[in-house]
């Protein structure tokens, strides 16, 4: 199965519309790390920023949307919403991967990877997905695949040109990629080993 991994749309139609046309094409899943339809006071406002707008996209997503819930969104964004916002973490598991979805606030900004770590090694996660910091990364920690998709809207970048980016994972590999499709960073999915239980 596609999967599509989002996060930090800050109510942009713009990067959900390019993401959901290009990357996530074929998708039989879209995970959305938070921070969906507002802003927040330290982002800039897009030129595509339409909240109202950006709900009814979501709402009518070519796949089903599994959200975690962002430090940007609110219980009032749930009512434009048809698809359930999870507070603060969501578990996937499909096709024998363990898929946890969080905004990643805990994490903080500069180094984010030392708490996704100690958290996908307490939940035995395949793949921890995660958003927050604008910044895309692919790394794998200990038994895990670490993925932030950055941001489709407001992208960061801490070396280089910021770029908006989302991720996929298919075919037991993630990437980061351009709305575009090129692909920036690609890794193998870490599959855990587990007995029975």
């Amino acid at each position: 199965m596609r999967i599509g991994v989002i996060s930090d749309t800050h109510g942009d139609t713009r990067g959900w519309r390019a993401a959901v046309e290009g990357p996530f094409a074929g998708a039989g899943l879209i995970l959305h790390a938070g921070d969906l339809l507002y802003h927040g006071p330290r982002n800039p406002l897009t030129a595509a920023y339409g909240p109202p707008e950006l709900a009814e996209l979501i709402n009518h997503a070519p796949a089903p949307v599994v959200i975690a819930r962002g430090n940007c969104d609110s219980e009032v964004d749930q009512l434009v919403l048809d698809f359930p916002v999870q507070a603060p973490y969501a578990l996937i598991v499909i096709e024998g991967l363990r898929i946890m979805v969080t905004h990643g606030t805990e994490f903080g900004l500069e180094d984010p990877v030392p708490g996704m770590a100690s958290l996908a090694e307490r939940y035995s996660l395949d793949v921890l997905v995660s958003g927050h910091t604008h910044v895309a990364l692919l790394e794998r920690a200990g038994g895990a695949l670490l993925v932030n998709p950055g941001s489709p809207s407001l992208p960061k970048s801490h070396a280089g040109k910021p770029q908006p980016t989302v991720g996929i994972i298919e075919d037991d590999v993630a990437r980061i990629v351009t709305l575009e499709g090129r692909v920036l960073m690609e890794s193998p999915l870490a599959r855990r080993r587990r007995g029975r239980g």
